[in-house]
């Protein structure tokens, strides 16, 4: 899938999207989102399921937006929070050390909870505490939720980095790691924009600083400079010999230089 800005100015205007920035794009955030809304005027306990970067911290919030938020392997702190308040949420239960315990506290405390996890704990060990389960897809199955995130963190890569030209969102989401891989992909994009090549050699030494010290360090980094210039020849002429033509190589030179990295998976057409 192909991220267009075109597409989503639409709806980055029109889209629900609450202060907490949950996104309401796709048919599962949308419910998920109705859920919430019916969560926030009912005193039941509820967890939301999901893998990080999901919207599930997002979603709690807007469900209790004053109450503190724990983080589970604080576990004495999560302990004396019960005490001391009648609603809380509790971030990424899974990290929990003592759930029998906690189940205990609560049971004395009444305590209101909302909380996100992953998928630690199996339903059945966690009926007694929690009346709800919602569970939020992954944003590999929200395309919808995906192009909206996109232009809103391409909008906010412009105000934090101080870019003067719109993010051209014309590339291939990265959402291995949902809303994170996502949001660093953007803003990555941002600043390819106005790089210039000065800034791409400064960056280059200071990595280059850090990693310098082998016996073979020539041969160990020299991907770093020829891989990126042969995919880019690969996507804009399209065959080895316009390729060698452009590079000003010989036609046997680029074809060792393509099978010398072979791992980087480097084909390209005769």
């Amino acid at each position: 899938m192909l991220l267009k800005i075109a597409d989503v100015a639409e709806a980055v205007v029109t889209t629900a999207v609450d202060v907490t920035n949950f996104v309401t794009a796709s048919n599962a955030s949308l419910e998920a989102f109705k859920t919430a809304n019916l969560l926030k005027g009912l005193s039941v306990s509820a967890i939301i399921i999901g893998a990080r970067g999901t919207g599930k911290r997002s979603l709690a919030r807007y469900i209790l937006p004053h109450a503190p938020v724990i983080d589970a392997k604080n576990f004495d702190e999560l302990l004396d929070a019960l005490v001391k308040n009648s609603t809380l949420i509790v971030h990424k239960i899974d990290d929990i050390p003592n759930l029998k315990r906690f189940e205990e506290t609560l049971s004395r405390t009444k305590t209101r909870i909302i909380a996100t996890g992953e998928y630690r704990f199996s339903p059945e060990q966690l009926e007694n505490i929690f009346s709800i389960r919602l569970v939020i897809p992954p944003l590999r199955e929200r395309p919808e939720d995906t192009q909206l995130l996109a232009a809103l963190f391409a909008k906010e890569a412009q105000e934090v980095l101080g870019t003067l030209s719109p993010i051209a969102l014309d590339f291939s989401p990265d959402v291995s790691d949902n809303s994170l891989s996502l949001r660093r992909q953007v803003y990555l994009q941002s600043l390819l924009g106005s790089i210039e090549e000065e800034d791409i050699m400064t960056i280059m030494e200071g990595f280059l600083v850090q990693k310098l010290g082998g016996n073979n360090d020539y041969r160990r980094f020299l991907p770093l400079f020829e891989v990126p210039l042969i995919k880019a020849g690969m996507k804009r002429f399209k065959s080895q010999l316009q390729l060698a033509d452009k590079l000003g190589l010989n036609r046997n030179t680029l074809r060792k230089k393509i099978a010398d990295h072979a791992a980087y998976h480097l084909e390209m057409k005769e």
